[in-house]
């Protein structure tokens, strides 16, 4: 929206089109960004963010300056993206991807912390990994979570990994931050990741990113194998069902 047309810009509809902004722009944005964008008052393009704020649909960063999506805005896209119609379709392409793997496929989504499984189709082998929807896991760790952390810009990157606590949960679990820096770099140039046995133990898994409309990660889509089924190197050969699954799921998203 062009910024002369901010006085025509109905009062009931101001809140909504700054929360369209915000979710546009995927990174902090302060409100002047904004407004350059909408072209209200001053005094009103604060007052907006100042409600958001107060309600939860908008949280301050660090700087005191800059917003992000807060909880409210986060479970309303949550549930969005679990609506009955788009999940039938979504399921119906994890189905399809588990039967080509053999193993089971889930799909999540980064919360503020953590990524949460928001979709899973189990494997039909009676060996698997119980992981079920609702889970969270850490970013540092995991394939999905180190799939999202290589869309960071390089500063957020480097404040997460330097002021995150790294616990070991394996004997693979990377823990030194340099380390963790070099292996987020190798994931964004690959533009796949993985887990080898770094969550759990006897566990490997990889991720790719499901892309939204302005081709940033939306979510990402992953499977994980008990290693006494499939190797790492195996499980490489399944790269492209994975990224051929998650095209069409970014197909989906864009349809709506």
């Amino acid at each position: 929206m062009a910024n002369e047309n901010g006085d025509n810009i109905p009062t009931n509809l101001r809140l909504v089109f700054v929360l369209e902004e915000v979710a546009r722009a995927g990174v902090p944005v302060t409100p002047t960004q904004i407004n350059q964008l909408l072209g209200l008052p001053k005094p009103t393009i604060h007052r907006l963010f100042a409600t958001l704020e107060a309600e939860g649909f908008l949280q301050r960063e660090i700087d005191g300056r800059s917003y992000t999506a807060g909880r409210r805005l986060r479970s309303l896209s949550t549930g969005v993206l679990t609506s009955l119609r788009v999940r039938t379709a979504r399921l119906a392409v994890l189905n399809a991807l588990t039967e080509d793997i053999g193993e089971t496929c889930n799909i999540s989504i980064p919360e503020r912390d953590v990524m949460i499984y928001i979709d899973r189709v189990e494997t039909k082998w009676p060996l698997r990994i119980q992981l079920p929807v609702g889970t969270q896991v850490p970013f540092y760790c995991t394939a999905s979570g180190k799939m999202y952390l290589s869309t960071l810009n390089r500063n957020h990157l480097e404040r997460y990994v330097r002021a995150a606590r790294l616990e070991p949960k394996t004997g693979r679990t990377i823990t030194n931050p340099d380390a963790l820096l070099s292996e987020i770099d190798q994931t964004r140039e690959r533009q796949y990741s993985r887990d080898n046995e770094e969550f759990m133990e006897g566990m490997i898994a990889l991720a790719v990113p499901i892309r939204d409309g302005n081709g940033r990660l939306l979510s990402t889509l992953s499977f994980h194998a008990p290693t006494q089924r499939l190797s790492m190197a195996k499980a490489l050969n399944y790269l492209s069902n994975l990224r051929v699954a998650a095209d069409a799921l970014s197909s989906l998203i864009l349809e709506e």
